[in-house]
């Protein structure tokens, strides 16, 4: 590929960047809205905790999809058409109907379901692979910058009275145009160069036939979405309303600790990447990730008074990032020629078990919120996940190494 395409990828790349940071900021705002979220859908609060989580159930499935689009039409049909599908998920938020919240959140997760795999398979194109895991870094911070935003800045906006259907029709209007844009801006592929570095001809679902039967492809999985799960479905959706309840914040206060996980990202998905490449090694920065997690979850429900929740849940969030690290294992752990499959794969796992995970936590926990003793209730709700991410460190002993040294060792031998 030449200089100038290559140049042109990375332009597409930018706005693929634009896509992903809305996908954030639509899959987290919701949480600080919840109040009048009920009053739009005339619904009670679990009720509409479980219509905000069905972003997860087509978020998982159609991440399979993405991955097949991107591999056999490339990146300007499958991002346009991701794209143009979570705008009108977000139109359909004007709605004051059940119905219309359910499908419109069902819209949200199948169109960000390709912004993730996409902006990794342009920058694939447009970078070299001395730099391509330094562009994934950028990404993933760029998305984290959008779940920040979700809630840092479209919290105090709700807090002053802007009404939400501001928020929804600018949210629709901005990401239809970003998809136009992604439309007009990444280049056309040719047949020959989608199926460049590609080993072998493979059907639709020949790749994830290879990925699937890879055991170390459904490990990779299972950990990302036990490390992902407490972000996605406590820091947000949960935290805000289980801070106010259960804590006794006011909303403004609630709204920025919760916050504080998504800015933790922002520097601890680039920084664990930075050092498992230097160490040239997954599986020891992905457990002392984890590790960071569960202590810092400790201390919040322990030792609230050594440091405020603020930093408890940056924290926290910092050491979430090691939920990325699989996300470079299984494409290490797979051939070549199925490399866009294997991160569609990854996503449908680790969202398929938050999936799961989320309307267990809503039965467990969520159902009694304000209802059973405050700090008992928030002490139990902060130990579900604490088991989860010690399983996550358990199912990592399993897992098989494949950072730079592990293939140096292998060399040698």
């Amino acid at each position: 590929m030449d200089n100038s395409l290559k140049k042109l990828y990375v332009v597409a790349w930018i706005f693929g960047l634009v896509f992903y940071f809305l996908d954030y900021v639509i899959r987290s705002a919701p949480a600080v809205m919840i109040p009048q979220l009920i009053n739009n859908f005339n619904t009670t609060e679990l009720k509409l905790i479980s219509m905000v989580g069905t972003y997860y159930y087509t978020y998982s499935t159609c991440s399979l999809i993405a991955g097949i689009a991107l591999d056999k039409f490339g990146g300007k049909k499958s991002l346009f058409t991701g794209a143009l599908i979570l705008g009108i998920g977000c139109l359909l938020f004007l709605l004051s109907s059940q119905i219309a919240g359910i499908s419109g959140r069902l819209l949200q997760g199948a169109g960000c379901a390709f912004a993730f795999p996409g902006c990794v398979y342009l920058a694939s194109k447009g970078f070299s692979s001395k730099s391509l895991a330094t562009a994934i870094g950028v990404t993933q911070c760029v998305g984290m910058l959008g779940g920040t935003a979700g809630q840092f800045v479209v919290g105090p906006w709700v807090e002053e009275g802007v009404n939400i259907d501001s928020f929804w029709l600018w949210s629709g209007i901005i990401t239809v145009i970003t998809a136009l844009g992604l439309f007009f801006v990444i280049p056309k592929e040719k047949r020959s160069e989608q199926s460049s570095g590609v080993s072998k001809p493979v059907g639709y679902l020949e790749p994830y036939k290879i990925v699937f039967t890879n055991p170390q492809s459904w490990l990779c999985g299972v950990i990302s979405g036990l490390l992902f799960a407490p972000t996605t479905i406590f820091a947000m959706t949960w935290a805000v309303a289980f801070f106010q309840k259960d804590k006794g914040f006011i909303f403004h206060e609630a709204a920025i600790t919760s916050a504080m996980v998504a800015f933790g990202w922002v520097f601890g998905c680039p920084l664990l990447g930075f050092i498992t490449d230097r160490l040239g090694k997954r599986k020891p920065v992905l457990v002392g990730g984890a590790a960071l997690m569960i202590l810092s979850l400790l201390q919040l429900i322990y030792l609230p008074d050594l440091y405020s929740a603020k930093v408890s849940m940056f924290i926290f969030g910092l050491g979430s990032g090691a939920a990325m690290i699989p996300y470079s294992v299984i494409k290490e752990a797979n051939p070549d020629y199925v490399k866009g499959s294997a991160t569609g794969a990854i996503n449908f796992i680790t969202f398929g078990v938050t999936t799961l995970l989320s309307p267990l936590f809503s039965r467990w926990f969520g159902k009694n919120l304000g209802i059973a003793p405050g700090e008992e209730h928030f002490h139990n709700s902060v130990l579900f996940w604490i088991g989860g991410i010690v399983l996550a460190i358990f199912i990592s002993v399993l897992l098989k190494e494949t950072g730079s040294k592990a293939k140096e060792d292998l060399v040698m031998q």
